[in-house]
């Protein structure tokens, strides 16, 4: 078992649960079998067959699960209960619950720096954000807390794994915190309630989802400086790259749109439309065929054709879903 891992059991007094429908591993062809959805507002987990599309059941797993994300092992699936200070650890190919790790404060959003040498957790409703180092394969119990007004929201790191940024949402800024110096490096303006980040290939640019307005901003984060704003849709809120190392995708949450972007030449290329109310996290398919999206004010979650941009089926979750998960799934690049 990966060291991370181990470390990271033993601080949490490590439990193991008992899973009634255990689920079967992927098959030998590779593709994805099972879609992981976390229900923010019904406190649970929606399992959901893939092949036959349709959820097989629903499990508790704490209050608020909002973002999830894989272990270092890429065998672990962390999901991060916001309002219940805690993670709960699952196997991510069966959904299976393996453990729970207390008194992770407030982790509305998570993430490993590309080197796994920290562990960022954003705290949206406590105005903080907490990193925890990780030394000689080792998570330190008490992190760095950085008290940072206001509603952090998400992460992105540099490839170097120097500097993780934050979103803050309610004072519309993104701050920048040096990992090893261990200091907030600056904070600038930017546009209306703030969201997702995305880093462009080679560091270049960051791209920010403005959920109060219609568009991404393109941001010069060496001179803070935004140079561009691409026009999307009403709330543009979240990112996931389609696995070329070109394009990116950023769900539109009041438009409900979807736009892909071309991060070359930073511009909208297409935009999938007639979609549910609010969609939000997305997973793509290994093959880059298939987009599955969470529909949080919809109760839905929607499986997009990538060759005809059409949606092909939506499947009824629990309330408020957010985090969508599968392994195998395209890189996230």
């Amino acid at each position: 078992m990966n060291r991370i891992l181990i470390s990271l059991l033993c601080c949490a007094q490590f439990a193991v649960f008992a899973v009634e429908k255990p689920i079967a591993k992927s098959d030998v062809d590779g593709a994805p079998k099972l879609a992981i959805i976390l229900n923010s507002g019904s406190a649970s987990v929606s399992r959901i067959d893939m092949q036959k599309r349709e959820v097989i059941d629903d499990f508790p797993i704490g209050k608020e699960p909002h973002h999830l994300m894989m272990m270092p092992d890429g065998k672990t699936l962390i999901v991060a209960n916001a309002a219940a200070d805690n993670l709960v650890l699952l196997d991510a190919t069966t959904g299976n619950k393996l453990g729970t790790i207390p008194k992770i404060i407030d982790p509305y959003q998570i993430g490993f720096s590309p080197n796994n040498k920290w562990f960022v957790v954003a705290g949206n409703r406590l105005d903080r954000v907490d990193i925890y180092p990780v030394n000689n394969g080792n998570i330190v119990p008490k992190p760095d807390i950085y008290k940072i007004p206001q509603t952090p929201s998400h992460i992105a790191f540099t490839n170097d794994s120097q500097i993780t940024f934050v979103t803050l949402q309610d004072s519309n800024e993104i701050v920048a915190i040096d990992l090893q110096a261990k200091k907030e490096l600056w904070k600038m303006r930017v546009g209306k309630m703030p969201a997702g980040l995305w880093m462009t290939p080679g560091d270049k640019y960051l791209l920010l989802g403005v959920t109060g307005e219609d568009f991404v901003q393109v941001i010069d984060w060496k001179t803070q400086k935004i140079i561009k704003t691409i026009k999307t849709g009403k709330g543009a809120h979240n990112f996931r790259p389609l696995g070329d190392g070109r394009h990116v995708f950023v769900t539109n949450r009041v438009a409900a749109t979807i736009t892909k972007i071309d991060m070359e030449t930073l511009e909208n290329v297409a935009t999938i439309k007639g979609l549910p109310a609010g969609p939000d996290c997305m997973d793509i398919t290994p093959n880059q065929k298939e987009l599955w999206v969470t529909f949080r004010f919809s109760k839905k979650v929607g499986i997009i054709n990538l060759t005809t941009n059409e949606l092909e089926k939506t499947i009824k979750v629990g309330n408020s879903p957010h985090g969508v998960f599968f392994t195998p799934n395209a890189a996230w690049q």
